[in-house]
Parts: structure tokens; C-alpha cells; sequence
């Protein structure tokens, strides 16, 4: 064969197997799933994150045709589960519930991730809500944000507000109540909700800032008080609660929120079929009511309503971060 000939059989076959891999390709999305899908869930399981995932995981695999399998990744405030994720191929059959705490309190206070919130996933879709509140022990005086924000005034640094962890949400939501009414109260940073709820009903710290899944049963039981929420509107939860913003500091807004997303890279048909079925699942009467038994609020959005929430978002903690010098433990 001649150099001419060779060549032209190579670019031949060449050409013969870039469409065969594009067919393969194309044949593998219109089939996918064809095989179980792994769901990578960043917490512990048991509490109301983990049950946000596997009613995911279930309705999901209804959906599309084939078993969602969680998978419990607890570990480094998300970073564990979130590096798997994108270092994972972009096939489909790897995704992850992502959380605020993943996307934009992590990137803001940790210099080094494995992982970039917007370049290293594929956005498919908001899920929920999980609101914050401010709470204060029984021995505390006050019961509304007005007196508190008083007795701060009146003697600076003597008020102390326990939170969940160091750079966790509601340490930024601490930070942020500090910044938005002017006040000075010293942070005790506990390792997780029991303990820094316990402290403050033994009167170890005046005032807390908690999730609403985590206090709602002792504020029912009259046990602690609640003082404001820190979402833009109330909570269906404890509905009798005002907002930050209508206690007097309009404009404010705080909490933690979950998400699902691939690896970067999903192929665009993969990713609308994943969007389609996160849609369908996340808007059924069925779902909503689950998700306000938990505690948590309807908050879908599709792939691009997620990619404007995080660049909306990751800003504002940056600056919060900074402006409170919040840093990883």
C-alpha cells in the first residue's frame, strides 16, 4: 500500500470510529439508566437531610426506570461526598444532594476545596428550604428580637448565642444578626444541635441559632422561646413566628437550602432527563406534604434557577465571611 493510500485508509478508519463512539454515546443516553444510580448523601443517616434523600432516591428511580441507591458520606461539612461527586464520571449514574453549606458557605471560608461549586457540577435542581431561627432560653428576659437587641446594647459581649459549628449556617446567620443590628454577642461554637441546644436550656449560653427541624420540638414543648426566623417569610412550622425583617431590620435573609447535581459535564440530553424527573417528583402534593412534615419548605428549581441561586448567593457569604472573619475550624 502506498504513504498515500495508507493515509487515506487511516483518516478512513479514524473517521469510522469517531462515529461509532458517537453512536455508542448517543445510544447510551437515550437508554440511560439502564443500571442503578448512586445517590451520595453528605450527612449522617437518621435526620431530616437523609430523609430528604431517600425520598429523592425513591421517587427518582420511579421515574426514570431504575433503582436509586443512597449512599451516606458524612464528613468535612459536606467535602467529602462533594469531591466523590466531581471527580465521579459524568455519566449519570453519580449524583449528589447538595447543600448550601456545599455551595456557598464552603467556597467562602475554605481557601483549598477539592472541588469548585460551579465549574466541577452540573446543576440539575433546587429541592428545599430548611429554615433558621433565633431562640432564647427560658431564663433569658425577652421574648421578641427587640429585646434582645436591647439587652446586647445595654451590656456589649455579655450575651452569648451557641450554634451547631464553626462556619456552619446558622454561625453565619449569627454573624450576620450580629452585623445587621449592631450588636456584640460572643459565639460558642458547639459539635452539632443537641449539645448547643442543651447548653442553652441549662443557661451555659442566652440565646442559640438553630435550624427550625431542631428546635421546633422543644419551642412546642415550652422548653426554649422562639424569637424570629431568619427566611424571608414565615415558617409553616412555627407560623406564629416573625421574620428578622419584620422585627425591624427589613432586607434580611438567612438559611440553608438543598440541591441536586451531577458531575460536570453531563451530556445536555442526560441532564434535561434528570431535571424532568427531579421536576416531577419535587412538585407532586405528595412530596410537599413529606417535606413539611420534616420541617422543611418546597423551594424547587431547575438546573439554571440553582446555577443563579449559588451566583447570587456565594457573594454575600464571601463578604459575610470576610466582614465577621468566620474561618474553618
Amino acid at each position: 500500500m502506498s504513504p498515500k493510500s495508507l493515509r487515506h485508509f487511516l483518516r478512513c478508519l479514524l473517521a469510522a470510529c469517531t462515529l461509532a463512539a458517537a453512536s455508542t454515546g448517543s445510544l447510551a443516553q437515550a437508554d440511560y439508566p439502564s443500571r442503578p444510580v448512586k445517590l451520595l448523601i453528605p450527612f449522617a443517616p437518621g435526620g431530616a437531610t437523609d430523609v430528604l434523600g431517600r425520598l429523592l432516591a425513591t421517587g427518582l428511580g420511579e421515574k426514570r426506570g431504575q433503582p436509586v441507591v443512597v449512599e451516606n458520606k458524612p464528613g468535612a461539612s459536606t467535602v467529602i461526598a462533594a469531591s466523590l461527586v466531581a471527580k465521579a464520571p459524568p455519566d449519570g449514574y453519580t449524583l449528589l444532594l447538595g447543600a448550601s453549606t456545599t455551595l456557598t458557605l464552603n467556597p467562602a471560608i475554605r481557601p483549598s476545596l477539592p472541588y469548585d461549586p460551579l465549574r466541577s457540577f452540573t446543576p440539575i435542581g433546587m429541592v428545599a428550604d430548611m429554615g433558621l431561627i433565633l431562640v432564647a432560653g427560658q431564663a433569658t428576659p425577652g421574648s421578641t428580637l427587640k429585646d434582645i437587641v436591647a439587652q446586647a446594647k445595654a451590656d456589649p459581649d455579655k450575651l452569648s448565642y451557641g450554634s451547631f459549628g464553626t462556619g456552619s449556617s446558622v454561625h453565619f446567620g449569627g454573624e450576620m444578626l450580629k452585623s445587621a443590628t449592631g450588636i456584640r454577642m460572643v459565639h460558642v461554637p458547639f459539635n452539632g444541635s443537641s449539645p448547643s441546644l442543651t447548653a442553652l436550656m441549662g443557661g451555659q449560653v442566652q440565646v442559640a441559632v438553630d435550624t427550625v427541624v431542631a428546635t421546633a420540638p422543644l419551642t412546642k414543648a415550652g422548653r426554649i422561646k422562639p424569637i424570629a426566623v431568619l427566611s424571608v417569610q414565615r415558617l409553616p412550622l412555627l407560623p406564629q413566628v416573625p421574620t428578622v425583617a419584620e422585627s425591624g431590620y427589613p432586607g434580611f435573609e438567612m438559611g440553608t437550602w438543598f440541591a441536586l447535581l451531577g458531575p460536570a459535564g453531563l451530556p445536555p440530553a442526560m441532564q434535561q432527563k434528570l431535571e424532568k424527573a427531579l421536576a416531577e417528583v419535587a412538585n407532586t402534593p405528595e412530596m410537599k406534604k413529606k417535606l413539611a412534615e420534616l420541617g422543611l419548605t418546597h423551594a424547587y428549581g431547575n438546573g439554571a434557577a440553582l446555577k443563579a441561586r449559588i451566583e447570587t448567593e456565594l457573594p454575600r457569604m464571601r463578604a459575610a465571611a470576610a466582614r465577621s472573619d468566620i474561618k474553618a475550624d
